[in-house]
């Protein structure tokens, strides 16, 4: 699963630094019905995140890949009741970091530090790109009106006997 994670990154990463000059389909070969975005928090104590909600009609089925917005990426995944489409993202924001560093602190000298990519879209806190794959091209769709929708809470996962 993991692997699996990592390769999804490796994809986004690869497909942002492709999207600086990226030219937006007009006319995408689906219709958005409802775009809905939440911020929620809990399920682990620090934990929090948003996600992305987006319905949609198609006359064909439409492999959907990245979505970007308010300056994150991340893989959308596809699902389907009854009558309606939908695909949705999920953005971790807790500020949760790990460093591991080796005993001998000589061994850190060589460590470089990770470059930050910048975001390479600006846009408006209500908007998003979709990225698509159609006969083999990745497209890409702005979404120019996705609502604020109310905050989740999850209750802690956690039980009392787990905290000591």
């Amino acid at each position: 699963m993991k692997t699996l994670k990592i390769l999804a990154i490796l994809i986004t990463t690869t497909l942002l630094s492709q999207c600086g000059s990226t030219k937006f389909e007009e006319n995408p070969p689906f219709a958005i019905t409802s775009a809905i975005y939440n911020n929620w928090t809990g399920g682990v104590p620090g934990n929090k995140g948003i996600t992305v909600n987006i319905s949609y009609t198609a006359l064909y089925p439409i492999k959907f890949d990245s979505i970007f917005f308010l300056e994150k990426t991340a893989i959308l995944e596809s699902s389907k009741t009854k009558d309606k489409k939908f695909i949705a993202a999920n953005f971790m924001t807790s500020k949760k970091t790990s460093v591991t560093l080796a005993k001998n602190a000589s061994e850190e000298i060589n460590n470089t530090v990770t470059a930050i990519k910048k975001f390479p879209y600006e846009l408006k806190q209500n908007e998003a790109i979709i990225s698509y794959i159609v006969k083999g091209k990745t497209k890409y769709f702005k979404v120019k009106s996705i609502k604020k929708g109310k905050s989740i809470f999850y209750p802690s996962t956690r039980k009392d006997n787990d905290i000591k």
